[in-house]
């Protein structure tokens, strides 16, 4: 490349430095922009440069889109702020804690075990956590209160390594790295809060996870702080991410709401080691860049730290901004080979693409090029001063930090900068000395070589006297203690009496009102008790008109940080629009993802902040487990503890709306969450009950688990909500199932109708035919809770398998006991839901179930269609009560035809209707 063929900028839409036709103009004019910004400020300096572009724009003068920079430092050598800490020291600690984590990683290859890890990851990123650890993550004690820092999951080994040297886990320990149950002292691989409820705070290594948790964690604060019930100010949020990881719709998604809400207690760290798990991640092109433009279009302050301190040297030598041309024009794949090659190749493929940044390494060793050179991830002072500006210079918008490292960094050359570093696991004798070696660890080959096996490698721990020991908890001492850290202590709350209850259990008299709506009304009741009202935190995604819930809208108010700076067009309502500083309903629009974020950090909020909140968050069943399980499995992992209500639920309630709102399996999905306490009710005063003991188990005194979350579905469907029964069986009700209408009296075939939510009212109407039309007589069975019946039944049968002396009979099975079947099943939802407990049903069980793809229809029609109606039941009792020989089969070919099963408008199980 000659002096005259520039170099062109890779996506981004920058000058040639080393071809401005008039460098000394160019200059005159950033001074003068320079004097503007020293002499009236940033907030005029802006508004010149917008009057500037707009003027430029009515001249019809071409301006090319870039929201980038120049592939360079954002903060100067002039504006770096003094290192406070002892480098050496820092150093010392770095490279001890970098070998330590190494070795939780390689011993555990050992035969017998290999379990796997990443050792790449850490490597990459230990400056940074370094610089946090020592000098910015607040612990629990501080007096501002502790930050939240959501730590890289592929970088746990280092995490452990730190709290090995802090005293918080021994070897045995570390040896127990991913053999949670082989290993007495077994923990987990990545952050799991569940599995190390003590020690780690957030979940993050599934992908996409953290930086939506991140951001709702950081809005929660404010919401806490806005609200008057935590002083937050000076907590932080950090989130440690990766440039793969960025690839995930979820990392990108939600940025504007951190800078809608000007979130300046939030800090993005983008670890871009340029590398996925398999090769990089833009090799044609620059993470970096694309990442800059994004989030600060997106309203984020954006801080890149690319270069090491060696560079600044050259940068300052190039006058003609040859260097940053060339920066600018390497795309990542080639800044990945360098670093896996020598200082030569890097000499000749990099800087010897131009004459004039060659002649700028000419002084310089290959050696020097090497080690001298490296990325700013990688330098203590370019990080701190990236760090301090983050968290001091608050202008009301979060900050993201593209650090430029190397993955494998200091592993050595095997490792360091190859598509294959994620999945090297362990190393070589050679590998392990030169890795020592590297990091100035003093074991001795004598200690190396006689070791049974490679993999009993030594970790390394200082003298608690040492000067780097000593350095290391004082400094975490003054910040204010461990990090990670999690509370686990329980802090019961004053719970609602009756009073509060009283809406559902009188139920509604003659009107017809959905389950929805008899759950907006006892929320409302329960928001206003004087204990634990003002912990209440209703969460809607853009749906609360639909659910009812717009009746809080006058008092609770929508949570707004801007508060409403706008006339209402609702403003006459008596259910007017109202957002509010201090709202309390977290109205996230159209947004699911970072609505169960929000529960979730809601949630954890007797965790996070000592100060335990009730979160509700409502939302059409269709896209809750379905659209976001991933997150409430996260939700569950972090022990958050609430209510989750899919509203609208079940297949048919909603039938008008078609396929993609017709719900006929979320509690299927919702089954697979260990973490998840789910319940189908039917009634008001059910409802009542259960969130009743929902409260009492997460929030009160019990000697049942806490750490779970309720989901709860209810329906959209008016019908009359009944007076709680006197002698109502609460045990049978919360346990999963109560009888709710005995068989009628007389003689005759008796059958067992089982059904849940909307299904009630069609198993009722079922039993009247049975007994007018056929003679028999049915039992109603409301089933509140078809998984909590598996649920125990399952642990039963676990005891059952390892204690032959002492067996337990499930609680189902002792429910019906001595009840005559056959038993018949229904709900709106799909077979596998009310088949469930077919195991433990005894006699026989005949399950409907709505399976099949959405339609649109009314309700009646959708349940004759899908065979989960009251009329269906009928014919499915007397299907099997055939075939036991208690009616004549005849008869179920007469019912068919007399209720004309085959003809969807000779449904009448439930309203018309199915409107949203």
């Amino acid at each position: 490349m000659t002096s005259h063929e520039t170099p062109r900028p890779i996506g981004i839409n920058l000058p040639s430095h080393a071809q401005d036709p008039d460098p000394e103009e160019t200059r005159e004019w950033l001074d003068s922009f320079d004097g503007l910004v020293e002499h009236r400020g940033a907030e005029r300096a802006s508004e010149i440069v917008q009057s500037v572009i707009q003027h430029a724009r009515e001249e019809d003068i071409h301006l090319p889109e870039s929201l980038t920079t120049d592939y360079v430092n954002t903060i100067s050598v002039e504006q770096q702020p003094e290192y406070p800490g002892d480098l050496e020291l820092e150093k010392e600690l770095r490279n001890i804690n970098r070998w330590n984590a190494a070795m939780v990683v390689h011993r555990a290859q050992a035969p017998g075990i290999g379990v796997g890890g990443h050792l790449s990851s850490y490597a990459s990123i230990a400056t940074m956590y370094e610089v946090g650890f020592n000098h910015f993550f607040r612990g629990r004690n501080h007096p501002g209160g502790g930050d939240h820092v959501f730590f890289q999951g592929h970088a746990s080994p280092g995490i452990y390594s730190r709290a090995y040297m802090m005293g918080r886990l021994s070897q045995d320990d570390l040896d127990g790295f991913r053999q949670e149950f082989s290993s007495e002292h077994g923990m987990p691989s990545y952050p799991h809060p569940r599995a190390m409820q003590d020690f780690w705070e957030f979940p993050t290594v599934s992908m996409g996870i953290g930086p939506v948790a991140a951001i709702e964690q950081a809005s929660f604060d404010r919401y806490l702080q806005n609200r008057g019930l935590k002083d937050t100010s000076e907590q932080h949020t950090w989130a440690f991410l990766g440039d793969g990881e960025m690839d995930e719709v979820e990392s990108r998604g939600a940025l504007h709401i951190a800078a809608k809400e000007h979130l300046d207690n939030l800090t993005f760290v983008v670890n871009c080691n340029l590398q996925r798990l398999d090769g990089p991640v833009r090799g044609n092109g620059k993470i970096i860049q694309e990442l800059e433009s994004q989030f600060r279009g997106a309203g984020w302050n954006v801080i890149k730290v690319i270069w090491g301190a060696g560079w600044d040297p050259l940068l300052e030598a190039s006058t003609d901004g040859a260097l940053i041309d060339l920066m600018n024009a390497t795309p990542d794949g080639d800044y990945q080979t360098y670093r896996a090659e020598s200082g030569g190749f890097i000499r000749d493929n990099f800087f010897g693409r131009d004459p004039r940044t060659k002649a700028l390494v000419e002084d310089m060793s290959d050696e020097d090029i090497w080690w001298k050179l490296s990325r700013g991830g990688h330098d203590t002072k370019k990080i701190y001063a990236a760090f301090k500006q983050a968290t001091t210079e608050r202008n009301g918008k979060p900050t993201v930090i593209l650090a430029h490292t190397v993955k494998g960094y200091r592993l050595g050359k095997n490792f360091a900068g190859r598509n294959a570093t994620h999945q090297m696991k362990k190393f070589t004798p050679e590998d392990l000395k030169a890795l020592r070696d590297t990091l100035r660890i003093p074991i001795s080959d004598e200690q190396l070589d006689s070791a049974d096996s490679v993999y009993d490698a030594p970790f390394y721990l200082p003298e608690d006297d040492s000067p780097v020991m000593k350095y290391l908890k004082e400094h975490r001492a003054a910040l204010g203690g461990p990090v990670p850290s999690r509370r686990t202590e329980h802090k019961p709350l004053e719970l609602p009496g009756d009073k509060a209850y009283e809406v559902v259990k009188r139920g509604s008299g003659k009107q017809e009102i959905a389950s929805t709506m008899a759950l907006v009304r006892l929320l409302k009741d329960l928001m206003r008790d004087k204990e634990t009202g003002k912990r209440w935190v209703p969460i809607v995604p853009d749906e609360a008109r639909t659910f009812g819930m717009d009746s809080l809208f006058p008092t609770a108010k929508i949570y707004n940080p801007d508060g409403q700076n706008y006339l209402s067009v609702d403003r006459d309502l008596l259910l007017a629009y109202k957002e509010s500083t201090s709202g309390q309903i977290k109205h996230m629009g159209i947004n699911e993802i970072s609505s169960t974020a929000a529960f979730t950090a809601a949630g954890t909020s007797y965790a996070t902040h000592d100060f335990p909140m009730i979160p509700f968050y409502i939302f059409y069943s269709m896209f809750g487990f379905q659209r976001t399980g991933d997150f409430f499995w996260a939700a569950g992992d972090q022990m958050a503890k609430g209510f989750v209500i899919g509203a609208t639920a079940g297949k048919t309630t909603l039938a008008g709306e078609g396929l993609q709102h017709m719900d006929g399996h979320s509690p299927i999905l919702a089954a697979t969450n260990p973490g998840a306490v789910i319940y189908d009710p039917t009634y008001g005063y059910e409802l009542g009950h259960i969130i009743r003991d929902g409260l009492q188990r997460m929030y009160g005194v019990d000697d049942r688990v806490a750490e779970v979350f309720y989901y709860i579905t209810v329906y959209n469907e008016p019908m009359v909500q009944p007076k709680e029964p006197e002698n109502l069986d609460v045990e049978g009700l919360l346990k999963g199932m109560y009888l709710n209408q005995a068989k009628p009296e007389g003689d005759g075939p008796e059958a067992q109708l089982l059904a849940s939510g909307v299904g009630v009212p069609w198993a009722l109407h079922a039993r009247e035919l049975l007994s007018e039309d056929w003679g028999v007589k049915a039992n109603v069975w409301s089933v509140t809770s078809w998984t909590e019946m598996r649920k125990e039944a399952q642990e039963a049968e676990k005891h059952n398998l390892l204690h032959p002396e002492d067996q337990r009979t499930p609680w189902i099975s002792q429910k019906l006991e001595g009840v005559e079947g056959p038993f018949i099943a229904t709900s709106d939802y799909d077979f596998m839901v009310p088949d469930m407990i077919r195991e433990w049903i005894p006699g026989r069980y005949g399950v409907l179930g709505a399976d099949g793809w959405g339609f649109s229809d009314t309700r009646p029609a959708a349940r004759r269609h899908l065979k989960i109606d009251a009329h269906s039941m009928v014919v499915k009792a007397l299907q099997l009560l055939a075939k036991e020989g208690k009616v004549d089969p005849s008869v179920v070919r007469q019912a068919i035809d007399k209720y004309d099963l085959t003809n969807v408008n000779a449904g009448q199980s439930g309203s018309f209707g199915g409107e949203s």
